[in-house]
């Protein structure tokens, strides 16, 4: 496999995160602990950590399977594979399966960005670059221009572009050729895309979040490459504070490695990884202080709820964009929060998790809310 970065996008990739909740065009950014965003850190360990085939990765089993019929039965008739939509939140794997596709194909694999196409000589120039059987991943795709999007039309159905030379009269329409490639695109928001993209994808493939075991065997595989010796007891802390996401799992794993080795144990374990963990405030569910704080406004100012998003967002000062987005998804994963039409609700293991009593109206305000529309 050969990479080729964009000369016109770059490498694909999240942006930088910034340092502990620092604040960035007014809007307040999670810790880098356990931000789903790739950090520098994050990309040059990501050379040793990715895996090698598709053997090696870790879970997603069922995109997996379908990847690999998929590559066996493209590669028997010497042909490009379909073009595949991974979508799903941050930090679960879209680009290290683009990498193993091409690896598995044999092929080169060209990086960019949606943000980076806005023109159309960006998209026309990424396009002539490909050969037969590349693979072209284009991170953010939900980002791309509408002009970049039409181009891609005949790219992807006929493998052809469309280019218009001239004005007025003299305008003259030219349909040059392209080489047979995939296309993969990844999205945090596939809800952004137009349906006209979305259908000419052969495969969407939603990631979904790991399981505790999956992130053990993430947990267990890392540490073996970083050299570091780590007990069970020490490897299930680790998983079950990483949010289902193999991304923030290694950053931990890092980060115990370095309190391990600051402290002089030669083995991490369950209490070596419980102290570099709160060090770090990571709680054991996987809350940083933000999302603390978010449960404690609720309970404590709000009485656990209902209370409004704009309210909530004042009382915090944050943007209500940012909880919506950013620290709300996870809290009502771990059932700490339900969504009501009456605005947020604190549930029982809010107050649990807080050390707080639940008062029995509120349990009975839990049962009895509703999901909001």
């Amino acid at each position: 496999m050969t990479i080729v970065p964009s000369s016109i996008g770059g490498t694909a990739g999240p942006e930088e995160t910034a340092g502990q909740t620092e604040k960035q065009s007014g809007k307040t950014r999670r810790s880098d602990v356990l931000s789903t965003k790739e950090s520098v850190s994050d990309r040059k360990s990501d050379l040793n950590l990715r895996p090698k085939t598709l053997d090696e990765y870790i879970g997603q089993s069922r995109i997996r399977s379908m990847l690999e019929m998929s590559i066996a039965a493209a590669s028997t008739r010497k042909d490009a594979l379909d073009h595949i939509l991974f979508y799903g939140p941050p930090g679960l794997g879209k680009t290290s399966l683009a990498y193993l596709i091409a690896k598995e194909m044999n092929a080169k694999i060209h990086l960019a960005s949606g943000p980076s196409l806005e023109r159309p000589r960006d998209i026309i120039g990424l396009l002539h670059q490909l050969e037969a059987g590349d693979v072209l991943f284009i991170d953010e795709i939900h980002r791309l221009s509408r002009i970049a999007e039409e181009l891609l039309y005949p790219a992807m159905e006929d493998y052809v572009i469309d280019l218009t030379a001239g004005k007025g009269q003299a305008t003259r329409t030219m349909r040059l050729p392209l080489p047979r490639f995939t296309l993969i695109g990844a999205t945090t928001k596939v809800s952004m895309l137009s349906n006209a993209l979305r259908d000419r994808f052969g495969f969407i493939c939603r990631l979904e979040f790991y399981t505790p075991e999956e992130l053990g065997k993430i947990v267990r595989r890392t540490a073996g490459i970083l050299a570091v010796n780590m007990n069970d007891q020490a490897i299930a802390a680790i998983a079950g504070r990483a949010r289902g996401t193999p991304r923030i799992v290694n950053r931990l794993v890092r980060l115990v490695r370095d309190y391990a080795q600051f402290k002089g144990h030669s083995l991490v374990d369950e209490q070596t990884a419980h102290a570099a963990l709160e060090m770090y405030q990571v709680d054991i569910h996987g809350l940083d202080p933000t999302d603390r704080r978010l449960l404690t406004v609720l309970v404590d100012t709000y009485g656990g709820g209902p209370v409004g998003l704009e309210t909530l967002a004042a009382t915090l000062g944050e943007d209500s964009e940012t909880i919506e987005d950013v620290y709300e998804p996870f809290l009502i994963q771990c059932g700490f929060i339900q969504r009501t039409p009456r605005g947020r609700v604190a549930t029982a293991g809010a107050y649990a998790h807080l050390g707080r009593t639940a008062p029995s109206a509120q349990l009975s305000l839990n049962l009895n809310s509703g999901t909001e529309a």
